[in-house]
């Protein structure tokens, strides 16, 4: 992954208000969030770990509980 966005800034940004739209998406077995800042032109940034590029969950049910802990308030699966 070419750029993400750090855990830490993500709680900031959605704090703020600044998050638009949340995905969590199937990649291999694993799964991982992005964020959308800006309309339907903009990019998604995937969340990444201090150590990890692209930070992964084992289940969905972990990154739902993730994404409630962060105070994400709903988010989109893709499959």
């Amino acid at each position: 992954m070419r750029e993400g966005i750090h855990e830490d800034a993500l709680r900031v940004m959605l704090e703020g208000g600044a998050v638009r739209e949340v995905l969590v998406s199937l990649h291999g077995d694993k799964w991982g969030l992005a964020i959308r800042l800006g309309g339907a032109g903009s990019r998604w940034l995937p969340v990444r770990s201090r150590r990890e590029a692209l930070r992964t969950w084992a289940s969905l049910t972990a990154v739902g509980r993730f994404a409630e802990g962060i105070g994400v308030k709903g988010f989109a699966v893709e499959l």
